[in-house]
């Protein structure tokens, strides 16, 4: 009761529509700029408990906040993480631990995309509001070549069609140009009035952030690769990295 009063000495500020129990998950969190975004975006997407308390676990603010600068950081807290735009929908890395895939476990692809739709409710978390799943292994043909696409949403937010490919190795830059060949498609195919142009991510193990940069250079389709992984992040290190921001470092 103490931490919660020396944290919300204002009743005004404590919400009616969080419970007891997201107050204690809440109250856990020492930053307090971290705690205003946990809040705001426990609010925002109406999240239960456990949810909420799987955020904090996956250092949500943290990797959110690695993306921004120290005004982009001030405005997390202020209004919570508001996606208006692709970049913001994207996450770098993702964190798939739901999926309990030990480390050292030999893997497929299709055997991850497999966990990720044995997973769906807590993978659309992860990706966050606004993501509603479309299909998978969505086929298209192109003069009798045919392609499949592993994981299709939609946002309904940004009001555009989502494109999923994942690799289990370091992306390569074919599969930079494969993606833009989806989008390319979706674009002229899928795509009806009213719909924004189509993103794609490739999620990878690894990525090389200079052939990244290359072999997205030039390309008008929005393309992005973020890494994934199978465990809880260092949350020292990434509030450490955080910090370094705040300060202007």
């Amino acid at each position: 009761m103490r931490r919660f009063y020396l944290a919300y000495q204002k009743w005004q500020t404590v919400s009616a529509k969080l419970s007891w129990s997201h107050y204690i998950a809440l109250i856990g969190v020492s930053d307090d700029t971290a705690r205003k975004v946990y809040e705001k975006h426990a609010l925002n997407e109406t999240l239960s408990v456990r949810e909420l308390e799987r955020q904090i676990n996956s250092s949500l603010f943290e990797r959110l906040a690695l993306s921004k600068d120290k005004k982009g950081v001030l405005r997390l807290s202020e209004k919570g993480h508001i996606v208006t735009h692709p970049t913001e929908a994207v996450k770098d890395p993702y964190v798939l631990d739901f999926l309990k895939i030990p480390q050292s476990h030999r893997m497929t692809e299709k055997d991850l995309e497999q966990k990720i739709i044995d997973n769906l409710q807590m993978f659309l978390l992860e990706l966050g509001k606004g993501f509603a799943f479309v299909a998978r292994q969505y086929r298209i043909s192109l003069r009798n070549k045919h392609y499949s696409i592993d994981l299709v949403f939609y946002h309904r937010i940004l009001k555009c069609f989502v494109l999923i490919d994942l690799k289990i190795r370091n992306v390569a830059h074919g599969d930079i140009g494969q993606m833009n060949l989806y989008l390319n498609y979706f674009k002229t195919e899928e795509n009806v009035e009213g719909d924004n142009e189509p993103i794609g991510i490739i999620l990878s193990a690894e990525k090389d952030e200079v052939l990244v940069e290359f072999a997205t250079g030039g390309i008008s389709n929005k393309i992005f690769v973020s890494k994934y992984q199978l465990y809880l992040p260092d949350k020292k290190q990434l509030q450490k990295k955080v910090k370094a921001i705040m300060e202007g470092k």
